[in-house]
């Protein structure tokens, strides 16, 4: 996975989408990477056209403006850089699922809006689609976190939060990998999270037992590896565990894995969703 060739930046000139561009360009000058920007358009660019509706041009011309607004916005973002710049009308999970696929982009960097529940179950996310689609990594941050502050690049300390599936071992190489391109410190966390207490069964009974047994693993899976960095275990909920980690250690970006293990709807409510819109700072997911 690393370094990153290709790097895709989805565009929808919205404020969080603007914020990211000084991360964008310190990974592509970090990874002398090549930078493709995609905007998805649909039945909106036909509507701001004067040409009536039925009018045979109005698709050529709308697609015109759109890719002429996004050649705007690649000179004033990235002056003086080579930039490839593609416009395709669809649903923009759908498009941006399509270009890496043909571009062979191994890195998507986005900011997701971090809108609440109800509305992502009724009308869906752009990102949760993409966190739960896309076979490269996708880099991304809420507009919270983005907006109105100063970007923390480059990166100074990366979290890498596993679990126990094997994507463990994937992501805690990546983070490492980060930390050393970047010349950051590394901090690992695994957050145990036990099922609510019943009037069956307490599971709280079994803490003890589980986090020794993730430090225990932890510590293997380090040796393995080759990498010496501190860790935590912590019992707590998993999206909670981390954002406390991340703010601990001062973390400049969570790096961890995508969830891939689970069932498709599940995944849009998964572990990753909630750690993403509650992250103190971006969170690379691979």
């Amino acid at each position: 996975m690393l370094p990153f060739r290709k790097i895709l930046y989805p565009i929808d000139y919205s404020e969080p989408c603007g914020a990211i561009v000084p991360y964008v360009r310190e990974a592509v000058h970090r990874f002398s990477a090549e930078l493709t920007l995609v905007h998805a358009y649909g039945p909106e660019a036909l509507a701001s056209s004067a040409r009536p509706i039925g009018d045979p041009e109005l698709p050529v011309e709308a697609r015109d403006l759109d890719e002429q607004r996004l050649r705007q916005f690649a000179q004033k973002a990235f002056p003086g850089q080579h930039v490839e710049s593609i416009v395709e009308i669809g649903e923009a999970g759908s498009v941006i699922d399509r270009v890496v696929q043909r571009e062979g982009a191994d890195l998507v960097m986005l900011a997701t809006h971090g809108r609440g529940p109800v509305r992502r179950l009724l009308l869906g996310s752009v990102t949760a689609k993409i966190l739960h689609d896309l076979s490269a990594a996708v880099w991304t941050g809420t507009g919270r976190i983005l907006t109105g502050h100063t970007p923390a690049i480059p990166y100074k300390s990366i979290l890498c939060a596993v679990d126990e599936t094997d994507e463990a071992e994937a992501a805690l190489h990546a983070a490492a990998s980060l930390a050393n391109a970047y010349g950051a410190k590394l901090h690992i966390v695994h957050v145990v999270e036990l099922p609510p207490p019943s009037f069956e069964f307490d599971f709280g009974r079994y803490e003890k037992e589980l986090t020794e047994a993730a430090k225990a693993r932890l510590r293997e899976l380090k040796a393995a590896l080759g990498i010496d960095a501190p860790h935590a275990v912590i019992a707590a909920r998993v999206a909670d565990g981390v954002r406390e980690e991340a703010v601990r250690t001062g973390a400049d970006l969570i790096v961890t894995g995508r969830g891939r293990s689970q069932r498709a709807f599940n995944t849009i409510l998964s572990r990753l969703y909630p750690i993403v819109r509650h992250a103190p700072c971006p969170v690379l997911s691979i």
